[in-house]
């Protein structure tokens, strides 16, 4: 695994040209998008086609019709085609769209920039296939979340900063003029970033295309639900659209009849919001130790429910009323929900980025741009019943923005249950490594010698009770512990156990330890990764006893890889048995250091009791 930091990606060639070049398209697209919408709600009745509210509507549904109609196409070119090549294609596409943009920003021809705004959406619906599809490319297994860390980071403050900016031209002098300038700007920057991508070729025979957007998109939509996962991330990825969607367009009418706010307030919620998805973002390639681990996503998704719900519950009793940006920033009886806004964003970005590249993960190479195609249409049509969830609520059941938030909320909350019970051993295993990792400073050593795939026995040292715990929080995958069945069946222990799959066994019981090493068997053969401890029970006295003779059993029934694990700096803690019975003595220190490590891989054939002993008593060396 990596240990380097995730900002390193921006100094490499294969990442940074292909960063700069999505955050600068996020980034004009709102530029331009924002501009249009703004122009168009203070524009004079008579320079308009149609009403200001209708044409403000129409644009929304012109910018994600695209989706619908031209993603799936888009996804098999992409499989198909150089993706680095198809991004050149589409930023060159927007220099000239934008350049068609600027000047019917000059003649403020609102009906053309109506139909420019379908085209910018058009060009976005074609360049998220490869865009999406081209990272695991470029990128190793191990810095997919990196990557989409950065990627999601990047897209949220260019949003951020899009609006931002369409906000001071539209409300400048010339705004038409300068916002025509501003567009053309910023897609030759973007263009000029896509000509330093690294080529990204297909991995399929080239086909000729044909245009046959109909059965593309039933074939897409199929290709997706082939693998249960990949279609559970590509409804999530949705589900987190559907919200921020809701969220996003009811920001301004939420600042004004809720806070008390003017208009510059939405711009400080729109930023403490993308602020907090940018830090859960970059903070969840931390929590994940650089790799993809769904056990996040219930994390984020729960943060989601919590922090939702307080853009209810701590919104002030009495509107506060304030004239200025620095009154609405420094009121304290807003401060709460500055806070709940903050951390909604950042358990968002917790929850979306695993899901991301989970999905490029699992993909087939040659389906991955089609799949994430299948992922824009199903996010587009989420984010059109956002819409009209939001009719609902507000307008036929006249309920206020901070009662549809909390039902927002509250419907999360079930989604929060079926991540869980989808994946309840993946959850579990980053709450035992946020337990261990804040208990101890753990050290990890050699444990890149466990294969990413396959079946492999870890036969580690038993010191102390955190011993599972520690190994689980640290195994870049999940595993399965043989575990003595007394303590299996503890009161809420059990259901923990049976979560994470361990497997009881009765060292006094045939039946069981048959029944047991039948499923040590079938799990190594499934290719899971089983630890066993093989000493039988926690030592008395720091030293390793010798290994119970189950372990060559276990060995001889499978062809798994076997690997010695040693655990050191554990002998003294509370849950071990130095000083007396463990848990029932005074602790003697906290967050110590513990190590560890494991040996090289051996195989069934070479593998036994002996040189396994040997061998994690050499990995555990003098430190108990």
């Amino acid at each position: 695994m990596t240990t380097k930091p995730q900002s390193s990606l921006l100094t490499k060639r294969r990442f940074l040209p292909y960063f700069l070049t999505q955050a600068l398209g996020a980034f004009n697209d709102n530029v331009y998008k924002n501009i249009l919408l703004i122009l168009i709600a203070y524009a004079s009745v008579d320079s308009l086609p149609l009403s200001a509210n209708l044409l403000i509507n129409i644009a929304a549904g012109l910018f994600i019709l695209p989706f619908f109609l031209f993603s799936a196409s888009a996804g098999v070119i992409a499989d198909q085609y150089d993706k680095a090549m198809i991004m050149r294609l589409v930023k060159l596409a927007e220099i000239v769209i934008m350049s068609l943009a600027a000047i019917a920003f000059f003649y403020q021809s609102y009906s053309a920039l109506l139909v420019l705004l379908f085209l910018m959406g058009t060009q976005s619906a074609f360049f998220g296939p490869a865009k999406y599809a081209l990272l695991p490319q470029h990128l190793k297994s191990e810095e997919l979340i990196s990557g989409n860390a950065l990627v999601e980071t990047g897209t949220f403050l260019a949003i951020l900063l899009g609006t931002l900016l369409a906000g001071f031209i539209a409300d400048s002098h010339n705004a038409h003029y300068i916002a025509a300038g501003a567009v053309i700007f910023f897609a030759i920057l973007g263009y000029l970033a896509s000509l330093a991508i690294p080529s990204a070729p297909p991995t399929v025979k080239k086909t000729t295309f044909k245009w046959q957007p109909i059965k593309q998109t039933r074939s897409t939509m199929a290709i997706a639900r082939q693998d249960k996962t990949i279609f559970q991330c590509i409804l999530g990825i949705s589900w987190f659209w559907f919200l921020g969607a809701c969220y996003l367009t009811q920001f301004p009418n939420y600042a004004k009849i809720s806070l008390g706010g003017n208009a510059a307030s939405v711009s400080f919620l729109l930023m403490l919001f993308s602020i907090g998805i940018a830090i859960g973002s970059m903070c969840c390639d931390r929590l994940s130790q650089h790799r993809i681990d769904p056990g996040i996503v219930p994390i984020g998704s729960l943060g989601i429910t919590l922090f939702g719900s307080g853009l209810y519950f701590l919104a002030p009793a009495t509107t506060v009323q304030t004239q200025s940006l620095m009154a609405f920033m420094t009121a304290p009886s807003l401060w709460p929900i500055f806070a709940s806004l903050l951390l909604l964003g950042i358990a968002g970005g917790i929850f979306i980025v695993p899901l991301y590249a989970l999905m490029q993960q699992r993909s087939k190479e040659d389906e991955r741009a089609q799949i994430i195609a299948a992922n824009n249409i199903w996010n587009a049509v989420f984010m059109v019943v956002s819409a009209i969830s939001a009719i609902v609520f507000l307008s036929v059941l006249k309920l206020s923005i901070p009662q549809f938030f909390l039902i927002l909320a509250a419907v999360n909350s079930l989604v929060v249950v079926y991540i869980y019970f989808q994946a309840p051993d993946f959850f579990w295993r980053f709450v035992v490594w946020m337990i261990t990792h804040t208990m101890y400073r753990v050290k990890k050593q050699n444990l890149n010698n466990i294969p990413e795939q396959g079946g492999v026995l870890l036969v580690c040292n038993h010191v102390s009770y955190m011993d599972a715990l520690l190994l689980a929080g640290s195994c870049p995958r999940p595993i399965r512990f043989l575990m003595d069945r007394d303590i299996y069946n503890l009161p809420l222990v059990k259901s923990f156990c049976k979560a994470c799959k361990a497997i009881p066994v009765d060292a006094n019981d045939r039946t069981s330890i048959r029944n047991a090493f039948s499923k040590v068997s079938e799990h190594l053969d499934n290719g899971d990764i089983v630890c066993v401890f093989p000493e039988g029970q926690l030592t008395f006295d720091g030293e390793i006893a010798p290994f119970m003779r189950g372990i060559d059993l276990i060995i001889k029934r499978s062809n798994a890889t076997v690997i010695p694990v040693a655990l050191q700096g554990l002998w003294g803690s509370y849950f071990s048995r130095e000083g007396g019975v463990a848990f029932l003595k005074w602790p003697k220190r906290f967050w110590s250091q513990v190590t560890i490590v494991a040996g090289e891989c051996l195989s069934s054939q070479e593998a036994n009791s002996q040189l396994l002993y040997q061998q994690v008593t050499q990995l555990r060396g003098d430190r108990k």
